[in-house]
């Protein structure tokens, strides 16, 4: 396909996602980032009576499964819907953004899967003082988000797809991907003490067979094709997926996979 780029004025003033949740797509094609999140979990550990608080709570299909832990579970979302599906699921679901939760010192541990990598650098140090003001003395801080050389390719491929549009899809999406070294760094300069951190590539099989890539791209970077009007977002769209066929698309099973890095850790805060 082909389409005469045109200038927009769409980049964002501030280091904010333009991010946006459809729980529908998301259920559809985004589950498998539930379903392999066994291993920060059992890094949780949740133990009964427990209070843990799940940030980034999504739809609260991990938080539901979190709770039958027996530890008491709470959730906590910045988007309306994704906060709307977890309450329908009979959880206690606040809605607050991250870098600004409002407890103090109620946690005995504040757990987080695939969530803090949409807040971007900038406001990192916001985003952990936060958890920390929220976790008791002594309390833990286990999470897993996108680390270093995450989607890689998949970023690389729409950065240069927007690039004659004018517009900077790594500033669009404000995601962040740090190495161990930095995340350790930040969380050090929080008052935390990281227990374990560590890099994990994963790849991952996407769900939607062919049409898998086109179905990521519009779950986890819908509000960076949506800064293109229609025909030109559809175009990108296409010319995307076209640049990423040969290196994460298999023929053989035609099937798409990501290529998905991520990074997980322990930390804990002072007594």
């Amino acid at each position: 396909m082909s389409l005469e780029p045109a200038t927009t004025n769409a980049q964002p003033s501030v280091q904010t996602t333009v991010q946006t949740w459809n729980t529908s797509n998301y259920a559809h094609n985004g589950r498998f980032v539930a379903t392999l999140a066994s291993g920060v979990v059992a890094l949780l550990a949740p133990r009964v009576a427990e209070r843990i608080l799940d940030a980034g709570c999504g739809d609260g299909v991990l938080t539901e499964q979190l709770a039958e832990s027996g530890a008491l579970i709470r959730g906590v979302d910045s988007s309306p819907t994704m906060v709307s599906a977890a309450r329908e699921r009979g959880l206690t679901i606040d809605q607050a953004d991250l870098t600004n939760l409002p407890y103090l010192e109620n946690f005995d541990a504040v757990f987080s899967n695939a969530a803090l990598h949409w807040i971007s650098l900038s406001r990192q140090p916001a985003l952990l003082a936060s958890v920390h003001r929220a976790l008791r003395p002594g309390g833990r801080f286990v999470a897993e988000m996108g680390g270093m050389g995450n989607i890689a390719a998949i970023r690389t491929a729409l950065a240069s797809v927007l690039a004659p549009y004018q517009l900077d899809s790594e500033a669009l999406a404000a995601s962040f991907f740090p190495s161990p070294g930095h995340y350790r760094t930040l969380l050090e300069a929080t008052g935390f003490t990281v227990q374990s951190i560590e890099l994990i590539p994963r790849p991952t099989p996407l769900p939607g067979g062919p049409d898998g890539m086109t179905r990521w791209l519009e779950t986890f970077r819908n509000g960076v094709l949506d800064t293109l009007p229609p025909p030109a977002r559809a175009c990108a769209l296409a010319t995307t997926v076209d640049l990423l066929r040969p290196i994460l698309f298999n023929p053989s099973s035609n099937s798409w996979s990501a290529d998905y890095v991520r990074l997980r850790f322990h930390a804990t805060r002072a007594a």
